[in-house]
């Protein structure tokens, strides 16, 4: 399950993590014990990816936030692959010209 918030929202929540945790910055989140990259971290800061399930409650378990006040949308694991393998697919056309010998 991921974590879909509307556009610009995913970084206000990273944000109000920051704060009620009273970390420094992005990176000092990671004091927590959260098995992230920096880099994974910026990526959902910068809203590039979508915050997995488990790794959203367990920021909100570290800033003690409830979730009642926040606006969000659950969506499976395979929502985009779902859309890009249909967009991506070509359509093979058959030219008997071509095939013929």
């Amino acid at each position: 399950m991921r974590i879909k918030f509307a556009r610009g929202e995913q970084r206000k929540f990273l944000d109000l993590v920051i704060e009620k945790t009273s970390s420094p910055s992005l990176r000092g989140l990671l004091q927590f014990g959260f098995d992230v990259p920096y880099s994974t971290l910026k990526n959902y800061y910068n809203e590039s990816r979508l915050l997995p399930g488990d790794f959203f409650d367990d920021l909100c378990a570290v800033a003690n936030i409830d979730l009642m006040g926040l606006e969000f949308e659950e969506v499976d694991e395979n929502w985009g692959k779902i859309k890009g393998g249909k967009i991506g697919k070509r359509k093979k056309l058959y030219d008997p010209a071509k095939n013929s010998s």
